[in-house]
């Protein structure tokens, strides 16, 4: 069949399915015919939805069915054209309609859905915008109403006098009882009036007082000029006296400058010179306090800044200001400003000559830091013995380092008030360790004398209360007089140890002169008080060679020290030494911890013995020996109170130790020719227990070295 007969066909099929019985048109009149116009919407109305769906499964079920007996019948011979095929293609064209059509009306019947659901969200959105209205006008009359609430009349910022008072001193013609007890609005305005009242009579006493005042300032004025006139003439009798207060050790001028000087000083410093000054007159005698700086300055900075200038004072520092401001400062430059401004410190200072007993003066300068609230220290040691012979014992008698752990665990390299590191932080300023050698050391003591107190969360150290006691004042006093003593008598010492070790490949002209002083200065002697020569047996043949100054860091650089740095022992505030003990062909280097608190906590030794191989305390028991010898029985080495020989005495132990060690080393019997250590020493064993110890303890009255 041809396409073009398949078209007509379908065309028909339309036709007919359009064609419903509600359409009819007459056959017998024209004129008269009833029709009826076909409308899906009208349909739509009188439809059910699951009955449509019930045709619409049926008819896609028919429409199936149909296109399967096409199938079979094609299958089974029959041509394309005959009647069986095309009755069922009539009948699947009308089952396609009928889905054609039902899905129109769910078309249709989903768009009014829509279209209602839009309606109501239309709804819902006109409600919701009324209710909006209606909530901000609840919101504005609710402000209003506070508003309202909150009003306060000028009336009530003035404190009035209670009711009762009121009632009770009011007259009867601004209280009204009979009408303001039952009106509250007229009982307040009844004790405005008497508030006015009162006030008013307060000012007649005040302008009354005001004339007394300026009669007594008139009186005392008169009595002012009278006390001036008799200065000059006490100021003779001063000059005159003077003779008389040099003879009699008086120095009464002198004290009241001071006095008067003392007016200007910052708190801290003040109380210092009070307590300074009580402990030198009823304690110490020679304990000198005198105060230095620009009086001037302090008293610039006492005064108050002035409300009001002259308009000619600030045009002229207009124009100065204009004229040395050329350009804008960097930002660099303002906050170097802002930390010089930060460690500013007060004109004014207090110097103390603390004089000891051997004639040397210890010079403290105490300085006053304003904006950080903290005082400072500078020390300087006056000797009457030169004290440039010894280059070892320079670390001894530095300012930096003479008054370091004063008292235990107090460095001084930072500040004790908390609130200085959030004042650091706004400047830049990483540590104040960096500033102490300009502006001096901020010790806990320094701040207990100056009466200052700060939290701390250690419980060691300084521990005194915010006021000042006698007996502080005391113990700080003999403590550094004791400081200074110790360190004197160690740089008399060290003058006599160990030759500088100087490279001469490095020096020339001038430097070789120098080290040719050097070393005529130091003469390898260890000096031995009579007090302690029965420590050691007459003859010591070990000599110390050499005796030098090391940093900490190369202190920790030595192999055999690394148990002491491992302990905590070696601390940056410790002063570190290295000595060589020389006998023949062994050498033995000793590393010496010196803590500043010498000679309370004594000095650590840790050893090295250079002789047939390297050896040390943790690999020969011996050597462990020698190490206690000095560093555990070292109250034997003392000698008489306070002990400041301990040192010296520890390194004539080590050269005697050595000795013994040497003596009694076992000798190869085929080597034939003397020994090279022979035993000089007399020993009741050479050798001890299964580590083979060595004799090394000395028994002064027999001259014996036995063991421990």
């Amino acid at each position: 069949m041809s396409s073009d007969t398949l078209k007509k066909r379908k065309a028909k099929v339309l036709r007919n399915e359009a064609a419903t019985p509600e359409v009819k048109r007459g056959r017998g009149d024209a004129d008269h015919q009833d029709v009826r116009i076909y409308n899906e919407e009208v349909e739509l109305d009188g439809r059910d939805h699951e009955e449509d769906f019930l045709q619409f499964k049926e008819s896609c079920e028919g429409l199936a069915t149909l296109m399967g007996e096409i199938q079979k019948l094609k299958a089974n011979g029959a041509k394309d054209g005959s009647a069986e095929i095309e009755r069922r293609r009539l009948q699947s064209c009308n089952q396609f309609m009928t889905l054609k059509k039902l899905n129109r009306l769910a078309h249709m019947r989903l768009k009014r859905g829509r279209d209602q659901t839009h309606e109501a969200k239309q709804k819902v959105d006109v409600l919701h915008l009324q209710l909006q209205n209606l909530l901000y006008e609840v919101l504005h009359l609710q402000k209003e109403i506070s508003k309202c609430l909150e009003f306060k009349s000028k009336h009530e910022e003035i404190d009035l006098v209670s009711e009762e008072d009121f009632y009770k001193d009011a007259p009867q013609e601004i209280s009204r009882p009979q009408l303001t007890k039952n009106d509250p609005h007229q009982l307040t305005l009844a004790r405005l009036d008497w508030e006015l009242e009162q006030r008013k009579r307060l000012a007649e006493t005040y302008k009354e007082s005001q004339a007394t005042k300026e009669k007594i300032q008139k009186s005392i004025e008169v009595k002012k000029e009278h006390l001036r006139s008799l200065q000059p003439g006490l100021n003779a009798i001063m000059q005159a006296s003077l003779p008389v207060q040099e003879y009699l050790a008086v120095p009464v001028e002198q004290t009241q400058k001071h006095t008067e000087v003392a007016q200007h000083l910052p708190p801290p410093l003040y109380v210092l010179f009070v307590q300074a000054n009580a402990y030198g007159q009823a304690c110490d005698k020679n304990l000198s306090v005198s105060i230095s700086g620009d009086v001037d300055e302090a008293k610039a900075m006492s005064k108050p800044p002035e409300d009001s200038q002259d308009d000619d004072s600030d045009s002229d520092a207009e124009e100065e200001q204009e004229k040395t401001k050329r350009r804008r400062p960097t930002a660099g430059g303002q906050l170097d400003d802002k930390r010089r401004e930060m460690l500013k410190r007060h004109p004014l200072s207090l110097s103390f000559d603390l004089t000891c007993k051997d004639g040397s003066i210890l010079n403290l300068y105490f300085y006053y830091l304003i904006n950080l609230n903290v005082m400072t220290v500078k020390a300087k040691i006056s000797a009457s013995t030169d004290l440039t012979t010894a280059i070892s014992a320079g670390e001894l008698v530095k300012s930096e380092t003479i008054l370091s752990c004063l008292y235990s665990n107090d460095h001084g390299r930072e500040t004790p008030n908390p609130a200085n590191r959030y004042q650091f932080d706004k400047v830049g300023i990483v540590s104040f360790a960096d500033y102490v050698e300009e502006l001096g050391h901020p010790y806990k003591w320094v701040q207990s004398l100056g009466g200052l107190h700060f939290p701390s969360d250690s419980s060691e150290g300084v521990l005194v209360g915010s006021s000042l006691s006698a007996s502080h004042m005391e113990t700080t006093m003999k403590l550094l007089r004791g400081r200074v003593l110790s360190r004197l008598a160690l740089h008399k010492q060290f003058a006599s140890l160990g030759k500088v070790t100087v490279d001469r490949a490095r020096l020339s002209g001038a430097y070789e002169e120098l080290r040719l002083f050097l070393l005529s200065t130091e003469h390898n002697i260890i000096p031995v008080i009579s007090e302690c020569l029965h420590l050691f047996p007459t003859k010591i043949i070990s000599r110390l060679a050499q005796w030098t100054t090391i940093t900490h860091e190369e202190y920790k650089e030595l192999t055999f020290t690394r148990h002491v740095t491992d302990a905590g022992l070696a601390k940056e505030t410790d002063m570190y030494f290295s000595g060589v003990i020389e006998r023949g062909t062994a050498r033995l280097q000793a590393a010496v911890v010196l803590n500043p608190r010498y000679p309370e906590i004594s000095p650590l030794f840790s050893l090295s013995l250079s002789w047939k191989g390297e050896r040390s305390g943790r690999s020969d028991d011996n050597l462990r020996a020698m190490e206690s010898e000095v560093n555990v029985f070292k109250n034997e080495l003392r000698g008489p109170r306070p002990g400041y020989q301990v040192l010296t005495n520890q390194i004539s132990r080590l050269c005697v130790c050595l000795d013994v060690y040497l003596e009694t080393e076992e000798q190869d019997d085929g080597v034939e020719g003397p020994r090279e250590f022979p035993r000089e020493k007399m020993c009741l064993r050479t050798v001890k227990g299964p580590n083979r110890l060595k004799p090394f303890k000395y028994n002064h009255p027999l001259g014996l070295f036995s063991h421990r």
